[in-house]
């Protein structure tokens, strides 16, 4: 796919706007990022970013409650929104003939949501029943997305659960709401992003008609997450239900994933050397040759890469049977990584992993929903939407070296190891 010729401007009340047309099918996607996430929200309400993201969907001065969902399904078209460590993003893909309904009702939700307490009362409900399904009735259930960062980091924004504590969700008023909506849902503190089957002239109207006259209100001052790097190993313990085996997660600290692109995206390329397929050199090792684990993943960021600011979090989950120690696994690791570091990938490795990444990069961006949100996100994150469509060639040129500094960086002394135990009465080997 070519890339598409991309539009940027700004509206008087600090909407930024994305266009990237594309006439290639006659669909449209629209979404809407804005610039916060589950380390914005306050102390004492963990989950509440999440929870605000299900409040909006909830109506508006304007629509009643499900006139959202009724509006764009029958127009034939598919809605979601979904909750990030420092962006919360809406999007709608409808045929390209319906692009001023999906503006109409993303203008119109920015301008005034229902806020009610009834409706607060029933999203946190759905919230806990969620969280329910996903977390706490599943195996492994906020593994290591929840589980692992207060083993990593210290401070409130970087550590806390992001899902929310059902006590937390339980204290929220309608009166943190709306100062969370005043805050943070203002035009200055938001991405559009428009990309597919339209013409950018008429596009660019029908934003200034919907858009335009939503309220200024200036962005909020962002802070700094940032905290030291740990100076020793940390540990953490959960017992699982659910689990059938016990699990590692290990936790490092990344580079910044916005000043610092290059050495971001060699940690990528290690991910990849180490556990992406069957000839990766943790799945040879540790799944085929001796075998110490049944799985082993690495990756870059605890929802995947390009999601959050500096500090970002490089994992490596292990899931081992009960005979095998976890400090078999870790020494097996640690080897691995120092051979990586002592000895940097060849060519060819380096060639393997950078093309499946291009391939699967291509190939999630050929699909218009993923397309749009990589557009915005990258547009909120980097102030440059258009990186997403260089990501393929600057990642191919990461050597061998830089992949190697990055293996030489995940040091034991400078990492938390997350230990799931099941609640089964097998305990792991000493």
């Amino acid at each position: 796919m070519a890339d598409p010729e991309l539009v940027r401007f700004t509206l008087d009340n600090g909407l930024r706007v994305v266009l990237a047309p594309d006439s290639t099918a006659p669909v449209v996607g629209v979404s809407v990022h804005y610039d916060v996430g589950f380390r914005s929200e306050p102390e004492g309400r963990t989950g509440f970013a999440h929870l605000f993201e299900h409040l909006m969907f909830q109506g508006s001065e304007s629509l009643e409650k499900l006139a959202h969902f009724r509006h764009v399904q029958s127009s034939g078209g598919t809605f979601n929104g979904s909750t990030h460590p420092d962006y919360t993003d809406y999007f709608e893909v409808l045929p390209s003939a319906a692009l001023e309904r999906a503006l109409f009702l993303e203008a119109d939700r920015m301008r005034a949501p229902k806020l009610t307490k009834e409706n607060l009362a029933n999203q946190i409900d759905v919230v806990k029943e969620e969280i329910r399904l996903n977390v706490l009735n599943r195996p492994y259930g906020g593994f290591p997305w929840i589980l692992l960062p207060p083993v990593l980091y210290s401070t409130f924004p970087n550590a806390h659960n992001g899902y929310g504590g059902f006590e937390d969700l339980e204290q929220a008023t309608i009166e943190d709401c709306a100062a969370f909506f005043d805050t943070y849902y203002s035009p200055a503190n938001a991405v559009l992003t428009v990309a597919g089957d339209f013409e950018a002239g008429n596009a660019r109207a029908l934003i200034e008609k919907h858009f335009g006259d939503v309220p200024y209100r200036p962005a909020p001052v962002r802070p700094s997450f940032g905290e030291p790097l740990p100076t020793t190993e940390l540990l953490g313990e959960h017992v699982d239900p659910h689990a059938p085996l016990p699990a590692l997660a290990i936790g490092y600290r990344m580079p910044d994933p916005i000043n610092d692109v290059e050495s971001y995206l060699a940690y990528l390329v290690l991910a990849g050397v180490l556990t992406d397929g069957d000839g990766s050199r943790l799945q040879q090792r540790l799944v085929h040759r001796e075998p110490l684990v049944v799985d082993v993943g690495a990756g870059a960021g605890l929802f995947g890469p390009f999601e959050a600011r500096d500090p970002d979090t490089f994992t490596v989950t292990l899931i081992h049977p009960h005979e095998v120690s976890r400090e078999r696994v870790l020494a097996a690791l640690d080897e691995e990584l120092e051979k990586l570091a002592a000895t940097p990938p060849g060519e060819q490795e380096l060639k393997k992993v950078t093309a499946r990444w291009a391939a699967s990069l291509h190939s999630e961006h050929d699909r218009l929903v993923s397309r749009t949100l990589a557009l915005g996100a990258f547009e909120l994150l980097y102030g440059d939407a258009a990186l997403v469509y260089r990501l393929a060639d600057r990642m191919s040129a990461v050597t061998g070296e830089a992949v190697s500094a990055a293996a030489k960086a995940l040091r034991p002394d400078a990492r938390a190891v997350l230990v799931i135990k099941p609640a089964n009465g097998n305990g792991e080997q000493q």
